[in-house]
């Protein structure tokens, strides 16, 4: 005869078990989307923050992946700022892009040394395929209202990996081409940028 006595517990202890472990494989962290840009001073690798700025990582994530970004050139370099690129080729013709998309820079997200964020225009939702890569800490574009003064610039991801070619890129010369100010001498092209993990 089966003893019930038994058998309750050890059910109980297995359903508990189990429960456990489900708990821990959804607490567990979520993997982000990482990519590796290529450029000719060097690789820089970074992860990319999905959870707070889900629109703009798909956005970024839609340009690599149709290669928009590869032959373009960080065409605005200033120091002690910032270095932006993913628009324009080395020869200062602008790429077609997609659509604006949504301004997220009120994710929490901060404006920190290594960060990168998109650029956008005196419209706070007039980003499409460029980008930069802040030299420092730049708390000025940071998201404060949303005002299209305050609305900030929306970060979605950091530099994990190749922090010494952003260094290096922040260091060129530079001058004027066109109505393009800050354009360094000997471009800084981006040749391939591909997605690591997603």
């Amino acid at each position: 005869m089966i003893c019930m006595k038994r058998i309750i517990p050890l059910f109980l202890g297995v359903l508990v078990l189990g429960l456990f472990i489900q708990g821990s494989a959804l607490a567990a962290p979520k993997t982000q989307p990482v990519v590796k840009m290529e450029t000719n001073m060097g690789n820089i690798i970074i992860e990319l923050n999905e959870d707070k700025a889900p629109v703009t990582t798909r956005n970024f994530l839609n340009y690599v992946e149709s290669g928009h970004y590869d032959g373009t050139i960080f065409h605005r370099v200033i120091r002690d700022f910032m270095i932006q690129g993913g628009g324009l080729t080395s020869d200062m013709n602008t790429k077609k892009t997609k659509a604006p998309i949504r301004n997220e820079a009120n994710n929490g997200l901060k404006n920190r040394k290594y960060t990168i964020a998109m650029a956008r225009t005196m419209d706070p939702h007039s980003a499409t395929s460029q980008f930069f890569i802040n030299t420092t800490n730049n708390s000025s574009l940071d998201y404060k209202a949303s005002t299209e003064a305050d609305w900030g610039y929306a970060v979605f991801g950091r530099v994990i990996s190749g922090k010494d070619v952003v260094d290096k890129i922040e260091r060129v010369a530079t001058t004027s081409r066109g109505m393009y100010k800050n354009v360094p001498i000997s471009p800084i092209v981006i040749k391939k940028v591909t997605v690591q993990t997603k």
